[in-house]
């Protein structure tokens, strides 16, 4: 997640494939004869990242992302409606395997065993990918725009989860209830993410089951583990 996800958990392609470890990318000179080269929204993803750090997120352009990527602007918007929408590509898949996952949770699991049991399952990072995510986090925390394009991202992830509790409580999805759930339910796992990326000493897997537990438990101290 995420970030913030990034945010929160935000994070990544969603877990079910991980994000792809990145270092710098490197493009070799694209002939423009012919048929373009095949690219993918992961590539166009990579190098953008790139693009950001090396010339802040306002001087990159689209057309200095498709240029790198050896594609025109067209096969850019193909899979993106603006640049800012890159760098949450891996969180909205998060959002939709989320929706996927509850769908198909047995009724006989609790809710929040349940919950924590797609949160975590959906988001299977490693440590050899924070440094990726911590890029996410200083671009979204630090470009005022982005910033500002978190919440409906957020929402969203919220709302995925909002919607299952709402299901199992045969409620509204806008009672109190669900909509508590799905909030509190993202807090922890944003502050799971935000743990798991500073220390970077275990999968975020790791930081998310626990964080769960601990609210399925109400952080009764007698069930909450040292973190």
């Amino acid at each position: 997640m995420a970030t913030d996800l990034r945010a929160g958990p935000v994070g990544a392609e969603p877990v079910s494939t991980g994000p792809v470890s990145t270092g710098p990318a490197t493009t070799a000179p694209v002939s423009r004869r012919g048929r373009p080269p095949g690219t993918s929204a992961r590539e166009l993803e990579v190098i953008s990242l790139r693009l950001f750090t090396e010339f802040g997120f306002e001087d990159t352009t689209v057309e200095r992302i498709a240029a790198a990527a050896g594609v025109s602007k067209r096969t850019f918007f193909r899979y993106f409606d603006s640049k800012a929408d890159v760098l949450w590509h891996a969180f909205d898949g998060e959002v939709r395997s989320l929706r996927a996952a509850f769908s198909e949770v047995p009724s006989d699991v609790p809710m929040m065993a349940a919950i924590r049991q797609v949160v975590v399952g959906v988001n299977a990072y490693r440590q050899e990918d924070v440094p990726e995510l911590r890029t996410r986090m200083n671009l979204i925390g630090s470009v005022p725009a982005l910033a500002a394009s978190a919440a409906q991202h957020y929402d969203a992830w919220e709302q995925a989860v909002s919607d299952f509790a709402a299901g199992r409580l045969g409620q509204p999805a806008i009672s109190l209830y669900p909509l508590a759930i799905g909030r509190a339910t993202l807090a922890v796992c944003r502050s799971a993410y935000e743990r798991w990326a500073e220390r970077a000493d275990a999968d975020l897997t790791v930081y998310l089951d626990e964080a769960l537990r601990a609210l399925a438990a109400g952080f009764d101290p007698a069930q909450v583990g040292p973190a």
